[in-house]
């Protein structure tokens, strides 16, 4: 058994390419397909903003591209600006946090000293207390020689 089939390919406004097939004579069935606007295929995506834009020829003598170009370098100043003051805030805030780090490793240190020197005080006052006491069944007793010889 052999299969015939046909191919029609169609592309509508949106860049979809829509392959229709014929296998036998199952009828037609269709089989979306993206591929690319531009005929070299691949490319940078264009934003919808710019979608709508042509390549005209730009008089760079106009009031308008002048006007333009300002506020772009005006937005760029503004952008470089702000990235500058992000920066020192950012090392400002690192500086603090390495001064507050070491005042803390400071009082982990001194804290640790004290640590160390009252374990040593309550030992020394434990092992001092367990010789100066008795242990319980152990008691010592005195006879008076008075009492034991009537």
């Amino acid at each position: 058994m052999s299969k015939t089939s046909q191919q029609n390919t169609t592309t509508d406004a949106s860049g979809v390419s829509v392959i229709h097939t014929q296998a036998h004579s199952s009828g037609l069935q269709q089989v979306p397909q993206l591929v690319p606007v531009s005929p070299g295929g691949g490319g940078k995506a264009v934003p919808p903003s710019k979608q709508g834009k042509k390549n005209s020829f730009v008089d760079r003598n106009s009031d308008e591209y002048r006007q333009r170009r300002e506020r772009n370098n005006m937005a760029v100043k503004k952008s470089r600006l702000k990235s500058k003051q992000k920066a020192q805030d950012t090392l400002q805030r690192v500086n603090q946090l390495k001064e507050e780090n070491e005042r803390l490793e400071a009082k982990i240190k001194l804290l640790t000293k004290e640590l160390s020197v009252l374990k040593d005080l309550f030992l020394e006052h434990a092992h001092n207390f367990a010789d100066n006491v008795q242990p319980v069944g152990t008691e010592t007793t005195t006879t008076n020689p008075e009492s034991s010889g009537q």
